[in-house]
């Protein structure tokens, strides 16, 4: 478990796999999306109501999240540094309506509050300057706007299971996709969000569901379609939730 750089650079490689592979871990983020897609949009509906939201999803990928709340009727802006996932995310946006922008999530190029929500879902565990991402999020969300997060906790159960895991039991799996390093307990995100005026309200746990399509997997190496994620009572591997900007300025 010595430290080693994460590697973003995997996701300039990856093309129509984002959508289509199911030989590679992409496909993991892929079932993560089938849980949390629908969860921020009833999120968004109990805050906001029926009205569009303008809304930025950092690390937007190949645009799993993205795409789904524009088809949901919102503003969307997707942020990330690979053009090429950029490029992938812009053409399945069926409703040509996102805005989909090349940029460094550490020096985002958006005015302060921007945005109502700011999405950052299997992306913190990817920068390592935790602090100053959660201090851009800060910057670009409005007033009383939301932060939705997820990533993983820092722990031997967690590089076993989301590490190692991968590395063992998916096909594909490139080095150093995640580094435990990198990976953010519950409690540090707490303080760091709290440091940039924005207080907790949500936290759920994930995990993935043990059943016929996780023991398939485990065998073959390929992630079946059915494969899926669920919510849970513990954060000790994976967890979501959302943050509500509650001061203008840093604390």
């Amino acid at each position: 478990m010595q430290n080693r750089s994460v590697n973003n650079a995997i996701y300039e490689q990856l093309g129509d796999r984002w959508y289509e592979a199911d030989d590679d871990p992409v496909a993991l983020l892929r079932a993560e999306s089938k849980l949390r897609n629908p969860w921020v949009a009833a999120c968004l509906r109990d805050s906001f109501g029926a009205r569009p939201v303008r809304l930025l999803d950092v690390g937007c990928g190949g645009g799993f999240l993205t795409n789904y709340l524009a088809a949901a009727g919102h503003d969307v802006t997707g942020l990330d540094n690979s053009a090429t996932s950029l490029a992938v995310a812009a053409r399945h946006d069926f409703t040509g309506r996102v805005d989909y922008r090349l940029g460094d999530a550490l020096k985002m190029p958006f005015e302060n509050g921007s945005f109502d929500v700011v999405c950052a879902l299997d992306f913190l565990e990817h920068v390592d300057d935790l602090n100053a991402a959660v201090a851009e999020v800060g910057r670009v969300l409005a007033l009383d706007g939301l932060f939705f997060f997820h990533t993983f906790s820092r722990n031997r159960l967690c590089w076993l299971v989301i590490i190692k895991g991968c590395e063992w039991f998916v096909k594909n799996t490139p080095r150093d996709m995640h580094v435990l390093p990198l990976f953010v307990d519950p409690s540090e995100l707490e303080g760091v969000m709290n440091a940039h005026g924005m207080r907790g309200e949500v936290l759920r746990g994930t995990r993935p569901c043990f059943d016929a399509a996780m023991w398939r997997m485990l065998r073959t190496g390929i992630v079946p379609r059915e494969f899926s994620f669920k919510f849970c009572n513990s954060t000790v591997l994976g967890y979501s939730g959302f943050a509500r900007k509650r001061s203008a300025e840093p604390v």
